[in-house]
């Protein structure tokens, strides 16, 4: 009783929210308030702010489609797609970046400059392009057509920008690069580097003759190199997937419908009175080529045309991954000409196509009916497990693929992949295991530290032998007699080179050779793999008079690109660190 006397009380407040529920629910359905929220974001990203549209985006990936057919003929692989479109989001975001350093730093392009670039004594390289006569010389009257005639207003605006943007991005350029200076000091220490060389004579100490038994390592020594080099277990975000393949090798029956294919190919072959464009119309796998040869010297796997005439062809045959085809041209007493006609084994489109409906269907069950397990076994399939890292295509375990990639990136741990082609496979993925970007403790690379003090412990093990040797033994003849050591000789050492000949790369022990003088020997020196004692045979330094201006800007100039080439792409990372980037490409794009 007392229950139904507090709902009738409560009547008239449960009808005031229900007529307000309604009424907010028209309201939003008015403004398409639900439409909005379905639809999910209007851009593919941000770059503080400035919005990436997905038209932009999509307009960049056809135009790299469209080169890459133009180029090779072909169509671009789903791989190749997920490349070139991993490559268009950098780029649009290193533009909308390199955009708003411009303008924060307020590089413009005036009106004057243009004029400059279009009508100067030196226009720019993009006049030149478009608008120089067959001798070279400028059609000022073109560009002043382009320039000012209403009926090339569009032309003019595209120039217009483009001239605008090439500037500025020059101007970007030169700022940056002012705050790179090479120094004559640089430029003469790089001289010398180049042109210096050294005969030596050295002994080596490796840290691996230093036995395990001769060194102890506790947990405290553990704990303070993890300490000490924690930057080194620094990892980025990773993934571990499970990937079951669908092979679409070639069977039996692609190969010998492909020798028939070629055999009915035989009569049409011999007819042929252009054999390259028979090739060609036929798409050939082996290009044409008929030369005359000596009989003596045909290979092996093309001798059955010395067995045929004239004008015939030879039974198909394989070779090397094809069906081939050899028809004998001309003879003339010991020699021959032939031309070679070939098709690859490849699996024919039905292998494909069923290989494809197999790794459909298999998804689709694992992902919606059963589990990725189950139907692995009920598909007779073996489930592998690969690794990936964040940035990286190469997936342990399956080789690289930007498009598998993708999916880990995008993914959500337990969700299973669209069919995937890869090489000679169908493949499909789940996302096992999402770790994010962090320090792997000390436990998961105990093993790799302890190897590293290991190393440490005999390096300086073999480093005190070495002294405590050399200390009593002030030659290297001495030392070697005292130590059972061999004594290597090098020549022609350049202090430009990383490699010590005999020993391998040794760029500190390099660098302390070019430290002593004709006739000196070594303290120990502490290479990556031994400790050496080093004596200097002779040596050769070039004198800086030698150094003429040419040389001079010829250095200066190479070392300018290298120094900007690296200083570039840090200060472009450095500003991806500093933006705030939005990516909504898991949203608008299927993986």
């Amino acid at each position: 009783m007392g229950l139904m006397e507090t709902l009738r009380n409560g009547t008239k407040y449960i009808v005031i929210i229900l007529i307000v529920s309604f009424g907010l629910i028209w309201v939003l359905a008015d403004v398409d308030f639900f439409g909005a929220m379905q639809a999910g974001p209007n851009n593919l990203g941000q770059v503080n702010g400035d919005d990436i549209s997905l038209d932009e985006y999509n307009q960049r990936v056809q135009y790299y489609n469209n080169l890459y057919v133009q180029q090779t003929g072909s169509s671009m692989t789903p791989e190749i797609t997920a490349i070139y479109e991993q490559q268009v989001w950098d780029e649009l975001v290193n533009s909308r970046l390199i955009e708003q350093k411009m303008d924060e730093l307020g590089i413009t392009v005036t009106d004057a400059e243009l004029l400059d670039m279009v009508y100067g004594d030196n226009p720019d390289p993009v006049i030149v392009q478009n608008f120089s006569r067959a001798h070279g010389t400028i059609d000022r009257v073109a560009i002043n057509q382009v320039m000012t005639n209403p009926d090339f207003s569009q032309q003019a605006i595209a120039l217009d920008l483009q001239l605008r943007q090439k500037r500025r991005q020059e101007k970007l350029t030169n700022y940056i690069a002012a705050g790179v200076q090479v120094t004559n000091e640089q430029i003469e220490e790089e001289y010398l580097k180049q042109n210096s060389f050294a005969d030596v004579s050295y002994i080596r100490f490796p840290y691996g003759d230093v036995s395990d038994d001769e060194i102890t390592v506790s947990d405290s020594d553990l704990r303070a190199y993890y300490n000490k080099n924690k930057e080194q277990y620094k990892r980025e975000e990773n993934y571990r997937a499970s990937v079951v393949k669908f092979s679409f090798l070639p069977t039996q029956e692609d190969t010998a419908a492909i020798f028939k294919e070629v055999e009915g190919l035989r009569s049409a072959f011999a007819d042929a009175e252009s054999d390259s464009l028979f090739l060609n119309r036929q798409q050939s796998s082996t290009p044409y080529s008929a030369t005359f040869i000596n009989k003596d010297d045909v290979r092996d796997e093309y001798k059955a045309v010395l067995d045929i005439e004239e004008g015939e062809v030879t039974e198909p045959f394989l070779n090397a991954g094809q069906v081939s085809i050899i028809k004998n041209v001309e003879e003339n007493r010991n020699e021959i000409k032939f031309v070679v006609f070939s098709r690859l084994i490849e699996a024919l489109p039905g292998t494909i196509r069923d290989a494809d409906n197999t790794a459909r269907d298999f998804q689709v069950y694992a992902d919606e009916e059963t589990d990725f397990e189950t139907e692995a076994e009920r598909a007779g399939k073996e489930i592998q497990s690969v690794f990936a890292t964040k940035g990286n295509a190469f997936i342990s375990g399956l080789g690289s693929s930007q498009q598998i990639l993708t999916f880990l990136e995008r993914a959500d741990e337990g969700d299973i992949s669209r069919v995937y082609e890869l090489g000679t496979d169908f493949v499909v993925v789940r996302l096992d295991e999402k770790n994010e970007e962090g320090y792997r403790s000390l436990e998961e690379v105990r093993t790799q530290i302890e190897t590293s003090v290991k190393l440490d412990k005999k390096k300086a093990k073999a480093v005190s032998n070495a002294k405590e040797a050399l200390s009593s033994n002030q030659t290297i003849e001495a030392l070697a007699t005292a130590t059972g050591k061999e004594v290597v000789t090098a020549e022609g050492i350049a202090a430009s080179s990383m490699v010590l000949t005999g020993a391998g790369r040794e760029p500190k022990v390099i660098g302390a050779i070019f430290e002593l003088e004709q006739g000196e020997t070594s303290t120990v020196i502490e290479g990556g793999s031994a400790a050496y004692v080093v004596s200097v045979t002779s040596k050769q330094i070039p004198s800086l008079d030698n150094l003429d201006e040419s040389t001079k800007q010829q250095i200066r100039t190479r070392l300018e690109a290298e120094i900007n080439q690296k200083f570039g792409a840090i200060w472009l990372e450095q500003l991806k660190q500093e933006a705030d980037i939005i990516d909504n490409r898991s949203r608008l794009i299927q993986s």
